[in-house]
């Protein structure tokens, strides 16, 4: 491991981090559980960041992409791709957005990449709305709307960008209010914020729950609100499901249903769990927008039928066994579990979340300052315990992030709420 350990170190930038004091290689998993090269078992906490959303090794999907790797892998989005057709007419059918048309891409960031370039060209404006502490990925454009500074390396884009508050519920100016009193004042920013804005603005990107920055989020109901006063300018919504999609919530299929009332979002994009580890992300949206680029543009590996069969298999498994009904049950009582352990942890500011998407806000005692060092602590000791969990957080990664597959047991739940325990108190 320590061989493995010294050449990722000599051949991979230095900024590709790494989990652990002494990393860890996984070889391979099955259901909720993962090993190590060294033979190890652990419990999945986090699934390969939100990405191994039914189970490790679920035949459904290893079967599918078995047999389309046998008949072809690869076209490119220049030939028909029966597979790409079906998953889109699903995926269109379950996005509610009404006539809608889907892009595959390879990733969220992608993905975002994506609905910016097609907000901006419709809208033809460079002008973008994005919410405070937000990640939204790795490429130049997407860096260039990130909230968050612990993920945005250069100040650098080709694009405006404007940060609106409400993405953070318990921090910052309004956190004192009331639901209702902070969507008003969030709101009154928003007007304020448009009411200085030079030119028209294109979109407003926003994910329902901030994952990056700590499984943080509105009250329900902002975003409705706010789309409101983006109707008035003209202005698109993006969604960025890329992290809360397919029923992870629990309480619903996409986050952005939370704020139901303003109907669905002009733009969503997804990834990640969709394929259960492969490579899939997308855009879904209005066929006026998504329609709306007057230049040539293809995928080269978005919509491979590998990963159109993969993700098709995950999709019908997640669906026929009620995967968001076992994230609402199962992660329901999990973050009470949590919640009870943590009321007796004074360095335990919040624990948060919906479904089988949790936050552990960790600060000094007695304090309401943010503690890294605590959460990287309790992350070794949970991985000593046998459990994976990841971190995240606002300019600081001090939340713990609980993420599970959603096929998740209540043993298993038991289980890891135990494991985290012990490492919260060793702490």
């Amino acid at each position: 491991m320590k061989d493995l350990y010294a050449r990722h170190r000599a051949v991979l930038p230095d900024w590709l981090a790494l989990y652990y004091d002494e990393p860890i290689e996984l070889t391979h998993g099955e259901g909720r559980h993962v090993w190590d090269a060294a033979g190890r078992r652990y419990l999945d906490f986090f699934g390969g960041i939100l990405t191994t959303m039914t189970a490790h090794a679920l035949p459904d999907v290893t079967k599918a992409v078995a047999e389309q790797a046998g008949r072809i892998i690869h076209s490119s989005t220049l030939y028909l791709n029966r597979p790409m057709v079906d998953l889109a007419e699903r995926i269109a059918a379950l996005s509610g957005i009404p006539d809608a048309r889907v892009f595959f891409t390879t990733s969220g960031t992608e993905a975002n990449d994506t609905a910016l370039l097609l907000a901006t060209a419709h809208r033809r404006s460079n002008q973008i709305l994005a919410m405070r502490n937000s990640y939204h990925g790795r490429s130049f454009t997407a860096v260039g709307i990130t909230g968050n500074q612990s993920w945005s390396p250069t100040s650098l884009s080709p694009l405006q960008t404007l940060y609106v508050h409400g993405g953070v519920r318990s921090r910052g100016p309004y956190a004192a209010l009331d639901d209702a009193e902070f969507t008003a004042a969030c709101v009154a920013d928003l007007r304020d914020m448009l009411g200085q804005s030079r030119g028209g603005v294109a979109a407003l990107i926003a994910e329902p729950i901030q994952g990056v920055g700590g499984f943080t989020s509105p009250p329900d109901g902002l975003y409705a609100a706010f789309r409101e006063v983006l109707a008035e300018h003209g202005i698109l919504w993006i969604a960025d499901e890329v992290q809360t999609g397919w029923g992870r919530t629990g309480d619903h299929f996409w986050g952005w249903q939370a704020h139901a009332a303003a109907g669905p979002p002009d733009l969503l994009t997804f990834a990640k769990g969709i394929g259960n580890g492969m490579s899939i992300g997308g855009v879904v949206g209005r066929a006026e927008i998504m329609n709306s680029l007057d230049a040539n543009s293809i995928s080269t590996f978005g919509g491979s039928p590998v990963t159109m069969a993969a993700g098709l298999a995950n999709l019908s498994y997640l669906l026929e066994h009620d995967l968001q009904g076992n994230a609402r049950r199962v992660g329901g009582l999990l973050i009470e579990r949590l919640r009870a352990i943590c009321a007796q942890l004074p360095v335990v500011r919040e624990v948060r979340g919906r479904g089988l998407m949790i936050g552990i806000e960790l600060v000094g005692p007695g304090t309401d300052e943010a503690h890294p060092q605590a959460a990287a602590a309790v992350l070794e000791a949970a991985r000593e315990g046998g459990l994976l969990i990841g971190k995240g957080g606002g300019h600081s990664t001090s939340v713990l992030r609980i993420a599970p597959p959603l096929s998740l047991t209540v043993a298993e739940a038991e289980e890891g709420a135990a494991i985290l325990e012990r490492a919260l108190r060793s702490v």
